[in-house]
């Protein structure tokens, strides 16, 4: 009895450790955003050159992470953990002591590089640590609401860190926490790897998943600013076209590919995907454009606008273990339908902002939307863990990180494109049915900053009822998913 309360208590302290690592990883890509006008002020750069260091960070932290996914699952979860946290932490103390551009992107490169272990393996160290269906689908709800802890948070000690310890302080403040979260491993955190012993590893695939990845997350990222129909557009998409044939060929053959295509045999694997790259599109493609236009039309500050979105981590952090404790009780499909419908009511609530809005106007439907995708993370996440092998679940929740990365991604970059669209549309639309009896200039200015201003909000709110659409039809491809025992004899090496 009493090995079984230490082992239970044991798990929950590993929970809390792979939270730590979690949320320094995904705390810093939120905090480092505040730093950036400070570090064009430094380096003497241009917004443009400064933009590299966000996509520098984004395009090595995709490749990397179905690698560190799969060496995972050979070498051992915890050295790869380990490891990764130790690389993550060296590079951002370099990161803090960097003196130019190509410095700076160089160490950023190598925390992105550590930074893409942490996802995998810790999926897959609950996932071996928390073995009872309705406890793992508790612990991994709570482990996922802490991505939205970390990006609320990010403003809120970034910006008094700033401004009383400089832009390096966001990187060098890393320094502690990572010790905390190594020691917390070493401690606490029992290895585990695949029983499938590991040959050959995969590096052509990995290569080329590289490539196609590289490709697509830069297009997306720079797409806006070159033009979706550029020429540096069209060379990207034509090297995803040529790296994902590459890539297909390349596993088909793979004695131990990098990513098991077998997977995508799997109807709920892949209906699992489907509703995840949806509802994150849908999610980020509309969120990201809050503080913006908290910021633009209500007058707030960043750190005003971090606070905004405090109650959505509450909410968040609140329905997560709701979520896993239905588990067993409700299908997982009617789970995360009901938390995707209750999301895109949230983002459909945004519709109605305007310059007169209060900040209860953003945080009610922000905590709506935030409380639906916390009820059902858990569900969408241990989904992904059930239906494979348990030898393969890091590379499996490499798979669910890249799919939710790229969702966000893609996201971001159409709803950007359809607002900046719609704007220029809305303009032409409004002055054609207005009139204005004046010839005086400050009359006319006034008159085209007003025609300008209704644009905008309209813009905006159109935005917001697209990603609730997007969001709303995405609850419905649940429905089709269907779970069945599909782990059965397999084994996982625990030291």
């Amino acid at each position: 009895m009493e090995n079984g309360q230490k082992d239970s208590k044991l798990r929950w302290w590993i929970l809390l450790t792979v939270i730590v690592g979690t949320f320094l990883g995904r705390l810093d890509q939120t905090i480092v955003n505040l730093a950036l006008p400070k570090i064009i002020n430094e380096f003497s750069i241009t917004v443009a050159s400064a933009g590299w260091i966000a996509t520098a960070y984004i395009l090595a932290n995709a490749v990397f992470v179905p690698i560190w996914g799969k060496l995972g699952d050979t070498i051992g979860r915890k050295k790869v953990y380990i490891w990764g946290f130790s690389i993550f932490i060296v590079g951002s103390v370099l990161a803090g002591l960097a003196w130019n551009l190509s410095s700076m992107i160089v160490f950023r490169v190598i925390q992105a590089i550590a930074g893409s272990a942490d996802y995998p393996t810790a999926m897959a160290i609950l996932a071996v640590t928390f073995k009872e269906g309705r406890e793992r689908a508790q612990a991994l709800g709570i482990w996922s609401s802490s991505f939205a802890a970390a990006v609320v948070f990010g403003p809120l000690l970034g910006g008094p860190l700033i401004d009383n310890f400089g832009w390096r302080s966001v990187f060098l403040i890393n320094l502690p926490i990572g010790i905390l979260g190594i020691v917390m491993a070493m401690r606490f955190i029992n290895e585990s790897r695949s029983e499938i012993k590991t040959r050959f590893f995969d590096w052509w695939g990995a290569f080329v998943l590289g490539g196609m990845l590289s490709s697509l997350v830069l297009v997306l990222d720079k797409g806006s600013d070159w033009g979706w129909l550029s020429s540096g557009s069209w060379i990207c998409y034509f090297l995803i076209v040529i790296f994902l044939g590459l890539f297909i060929k390349i596993e088909q053959r793979a004695a131990e590919p990098i990513v098991d295509l077998k997977f995508f045999k799997i109807p709920a694997f892949v209906n699992a995907l489907t509703n995840n790259f949806v509802v994150f599109m849908g999610m980020m493609g509309g969120v990201f454009l809050l503080p913006v236009f908290a910021q633009t039309f209500l007058g707030y500050n960043a750190t005003e606008s971090g606070y905004l979105f405090i109650p959505m981590a509450i909410a968040m952090l609140l329905a997560a273990p709701i979520g896993g404790a239905l588990t067993g009780k409700v299908q997982s499909r009617y789970v995360i339908f009901a938390s995707t419908l209750v999301a895109s009511f949230g983002l459909f609530l945004f519709t109605g902002l305007d310059p007169k809005s209060t900040a209860l106007d953003i945080i009610i439907p922000l905590s709506v939307m935030a409380f639906g995708l916390g009820f059902g993370m858990a569900q969408r996440t241990n989904i992904i863990a059930s239906v494979v092998p348990q030898s393969e679940i890091g590379i499996a929740s490499s798979i669910l990180a890249l799919v939710r990365n790229i969702a966000g991604a893609v996201g971001i970059a159409v709803f950007a494109t359809i607002l900046n669209n719609r704007i220029t549309t809305n303009i032409l639309t409004i002055n054609s049915f207005s009139k204005l009896n004046s010839r005086i200039p400050s009359e006319i200015q006034k008159y085209i900053s007003l025609v300008v201003l209704k644009a905008q909000v309209n813009a905006y709110d159109y935005v917001f009822l697209i990603s609730s659409i997007i969001v709303f039809i995405g609850s419905f491809t649940i429905l089709f998913l269907k779970l069945k025992n599909e782990r059965t004899d397999i084994k996982v090496h625990v030291e």
